[in-house]
């Protein structure tokens, strides 16, 4: 008996060993697999929430020349106010400067506005992750099946991404407190 129970511990304890080790995925695999977007079972609910006349932004900066220098805008765009490391941050570090109607990465590539989920993600990394995992922003859909989601942008300002603070409601009412309209306890 006492054979029986060393051996079931070590069995189990390889088991334990064994399904906790590595997936066997490479660290290398799940960065191709993420900079390629291949989960096709991921669909966008709705478009980057875009100011009305706004988009293409091509249409208004096709014939204006980039300007990188940080400084206030007060003509157009004078409604966006950078609230988003601000210190450091430029229109330009996000949006491209040859191509308006796209958003660029760290290394140069072009991304849509759909995509810019990757953008946030190179500053906000584990926000990337557990957005990826549904465990951050909205998903709906079925488990196994195709999963709607919303992009950071459709929850998140991105030049003022912090939320702002909301003012409180009043308390619930107590079942001790509710009237009829005649003011009679319910």
């Amino acid at each position: 008996m006492n054979n029986y129970f060393k051996s079931s511990f070590v069995i189990l304890s390889a088991l334990i060993f064994f399904s906790c080790s590595k997936s066997g995925k490479s660290e290398e695999t799940i960065k191709t697999n993420y900079e390629s977007n291949k989960d096709s079972n991921l669909i966008a609910v709705a478009s980057p929430p875009f100011s009305e006349f706004i988009f293409p932004c091509s249409r208004c900066h096709k014939n204006i020349e980039p300007n990188h220098k940080r400084r206030e805008l007060v003509w157009a765009h004078d409604n966006i106010k950078l609230e988003h490391d601000e210190k450091n941050r430029w229109c330009l570090d996000c949006h491209d400067a040859n191509n308006r109607d796209k958003l660029h990465l760290a290394d140069g590539r072009l991304l849509d506005f759909t995509e810019s989920y990757k953008l946030c993600g190179q500053c906000h990394g584990p926000t990337l992750r557990n957005w990826l995992a549904g465990e951050h922003g909205k998903r709906t859909g079925s488990w196994k099946g195709q999963k709607q989601y919303l992009l950071c942008v459709n929850c998140h300002n991105p030049h003022s991404p912090r939320f702002k603070p909301l003012e409180p409601l009043p308390r619930p009412m107590k079942p001790s407190e509710l009237r009829d309209t005649n003011g009679i306890r319910l």
